[in-house]
């Protein structure tokens, strides 16, 4: 089961309800009418439950990369993440030592980290 209530309570409206179904086929009405009533209400509460899939725009917004090396892949890693909507921002994950640096604008031409000083890129080598 997925940790959304919202698909939970459809989920089981839904099934409640085949199953009502299945006991009025075989002729058991008590039952049949008991589960599908609650299949019912399963469904209509599940359905006016707000979904909280996704992030806000403010989560998006604030988001960052996490710290941390980056494998050694036979030269230097590293990770630029650069922002769409304004105001642009470019994130830079160190691989050697995996500190993250965020920076105003585009990704620059080159880049030296400011805690461990390697030439992660030169626009030279691209």
């Amino acid at each position: 089961m997925s940790r959304n209530p919202r698909e939970n309570l459809i989920l089981g409206g839904f099934l409640s309800i085949a199953f009502g179904a299945f006991f009025t086929v075989a002729g058991i009405y008590t039952l049949a009418s008991t589960v599908g009533v609650l299949g019912i209400v399963l469904f209509v509460v599940g359905m006016s439950l707000k979904s909280n899939l996704g992030l806000s725009e403010e989560e998006v917004r604030n988001w960052r990369p996490a710290e941390g090396k980056l494998p050694d892949a036979g030269r230097v890693m590293y990770r630029v993440d650069v922002t769409l909507d304004d105001p642009i921002e470019s994130t830079i994950v160190c691989g050697p030592c995996g500190k993250v640096t965020i920076q105003k604008g585009a990704k620059p031409a080159n880049f030296t980290c400011p805690e461990c000083n390697i030439l992660l890129w030169d626009s030279e080598e691209e």
